[in-house]
C-alpha cells in the first residue's frame, strides 16, 4: 500500500457533506485497504465558517473555495454545495489544476454534462456522479458498466422520494394531496419550497441524465417534458383503484420502436399494481430497466438523505482513487448514438380521462365520435350519474394506446361540446 495520502477537497458540508467527512474519518483503514492507499481530508469549503462542524478540524474550513480547488496537491474534489454557480466554475478549474472529481449536483449534470465531460477529458481526468440520482441505489455505474454490452430500451423510474410519500399517503390513507404535503414537510421528507419536488424540476434532471446514459446520447434539462403533481386528487385515486392503478410521478425515458429517437418525461401516471414499482412505498426510490439481453430489472432502496447519498459519494470517490493510483480514468461521456430527442406530441401512451357531462341520452355517442374523428381508439367506458340530481354525470375514458398530440386534439374537440361541462382530470396508464 502506498503511504502517502490522496488528497480531498470537499466543496459544501451540509447534510450530504458533513456524512461524506465523518465516514472517511470513521472507515479510513478500511477505504485505505480498498483503495490502496490512505485518504486525507484537506480542505472543506463552507459558506459559514464559524458553525461548529463535529469532526472536522476548523483549520481545514475555509470560505475560499476557489483558492481549495486551485492547490494543485489535491487529487479529488468532492462537489456537494448543488446549484449551477458557482459549482460549474469550481469543478471546470479542478479539472484544470490536476483534480477529478465526484459530484452530487443533478441539476448541474442535467443543464451542462457534456461541457462538464469535455472539461474532464480535456484534463485526462475523471467525473463521477453516482450521487446525482436515486440516492444510495446504484444506478448511474450499473447502466454505463455493467449494461454498456447491453441495449437499453426503457427506464421507467420514481426517481423523487418526497412525491412518493406524498402520493403514497394519499392513497393509503385517502389523505388530500395539501395534508400529505403537509406531514411530509413536518417529518422533513419535504423542503419548505416544495417546488423541485412536487412540480418535478427534481425528477425531470435525473431523467436527463438518465436518458444520456441509457441511450448514448445528449439529453439536456430542456428536452424533458415535466408535469408537476400539484392537481392529483382523492378522486384520481379512486378511479386508479377501479382500474387496479395506483399513481406515482414517473419519470420515463424511452427509445422509439424503430430505435431513431428516444423521449425523456416526467408526470404523475397511473400504474397496474401488478407492477413492480406500484409497491414502492413511503420516501423510496426505485427504477425499472428494460434491456434487450438483460431483460428486465429494477433498482429499489433510499433516494435521499445524509448517509444514504454520501454512501454513493463515497463509491465514487473509492474507484476515482483507484483510477488516479493506477494512473487512468474511468469511462467518461457516451454520445456517439446522437438519437433525436422527440417532444411530448410523438410519446404513445394509454390515457385515462375523466369528463363532467349531461346526464342524458346520446352524450356517450357524441364523446365517442369526437375520438374517432381524432384517431383515438377507446378501451373501456364508464358512466354514473351524480346522486344530488343535478343533471351531470362523470364519465370515465380509458383510450387504448395514443399519442399525446391526437389526445391533446381530442381534449380541445371535447371541450366545445355543449354536453360536456367540464374535463375533471387527465392522467397517463404506464407500466404494461
Amino acid at each position: 500500500m502506498r503511504t502517502r495520502p490522496l488528497k480531498v477537497a470537499l466543496l459544501g458540508c451540509g447534510v450530504v457533506g458533513s456524512e461524506v467527512a465523518r465516514i472517511m474519518t470513521t472507515h479510513a483503514d478500511d477505504l485505505a485497504q480498498r483503495i490502496g492507499a490512505p485518504l486525507e481530508l484537506a480542505g472543506v469549503a463552507v459558506r459559514r465558517p464559524s458553525k461548529v462542524r463535529d469532526g472536522i478540524d476548523p483549520g481545514l474550513v475555509t470560505t475560499d473555495a476557489t483558492a481549495l480547488v486551485k492547490r494543485g496537491d489535491i487529487d479529488v474534489v468532492v462537489e456537494v454545495i448543488g446549484g449551477i454557480e458557482p459549482a460549474r466554475s469550481l469543478i471546470t478549474t479542478a479539472f484544470e489544476h490536476g483534480a477529478s472529481v465526484v459530484s452530487a449536483n443533478k441539476a448541474l449534470l442535467a443543464q451542462d454534462g457534456a461541457a462538464l465531460h469535455a472539461a474532464a477529458q480535456e484534463a485526462g481526468k475523471d467525473l463521477y456522479y453516482e450521487a446525482a440520482v436515486a440516492g444510495a441505489i446504484p444506478l448511474i455505474r450499473p447502466l454505463r458498466e455493467s449494461l454498456a454490452g447491453d441495449k437499453v430500451n426503457r427506464v421507467l423510474g420514481i426517481v423523487n422520494g418526497t412525491t412518493n410519500f406524498i402520493l403514497d399517503k394519499m392513497d393509503s390513507t385517502g389523505a388530500g394531496y395539501q395534508e400529505a404535503l403537509d406531514e411530509a414537510t413536518a417529518l422533513g421528507y419535504a423542503e419548505a419550497d416544495p417546488t423541485a419536488d412536487v412540480e418535478g424540476f427534481d425528477a425531470a434532471a435525473k431523467a436527463a441524465i438518465l436518458a444520456g446514459i441509457a441511450f448514448h446520447t445528449r439529453v439536456r434539462l430542456d428536452d424533458v417534458y415535466r408535469e408537476g403533481m400539484t392537481e392529483v386528487t382523492s378522486a384520481d385515486f379512486a378511479s386508479a383503484r377501479n382500474m387496479g392503478c395506483t399513481i406515482k410521478l414517473l419519470a420515463i425515458c424511452e427509445r422509439a420502436q424503430d430505435g431513431g429517437s428516444v423521449t425523456a418525461r416526467v408526470h404523475p401516471a397511473m400504474i397496474p399494481l401488478s407492477h413492480p414499482l406500484a409497491s414502492v412505498r413511503g420516501a423510496y426510490n426505485a427504477v425499472f430497466v428494460e434491456s434487450d439481453a438483460a431483460g428486465q430489472l429494477m433498482f429499489y432502496g433510499p433516494g435521499a438523505g445524509g448517509s444514504p447519498t454520501a454512501s454513493a459519494v463515497l463509491g465514487d470517490l473509492v474507484a476515482v482513487c483507484r483510477n488516479r493510483l493506477n494512473g487512468t480514468t474511468g469511462p467518461g461521456e457516451s454520445a456517439y448514438a446522437a438519437l433525436t430527442v422527440s417532444p411530448m406530441g410523438d410519446v404513445v401512451t394509454r390515457y385515462h380521462i375523466s369528463l363532467d357531462v349531461a346526464d342524458k341520452p346520446g352524450v356517450l355517442a357524441q364523446v365517442a365520435t369526437v375520438f374517432a374523428e381524432h384517431g383515438v381508439s377507446i378501451d373501456t367506458v364508464r358512466q354514473h350519474g351524480r346522486q344530488d340530481g343535478d343533471g351531470e354525470a362523470s364519465l370515465v375514458v380509458v383510450t387504448h394506446r395514443a399519442s399525446d398530440a391526437s389526445l391533446t386534439g381530442t381534449v380541445e374537440a371535447l371541450r366545445k361540446l355543449d354536453t360536456v361541462r367540464g374535463v375533471a382530470s387527465i392522467m397517463r396508464v404506464e407500466g404494461e
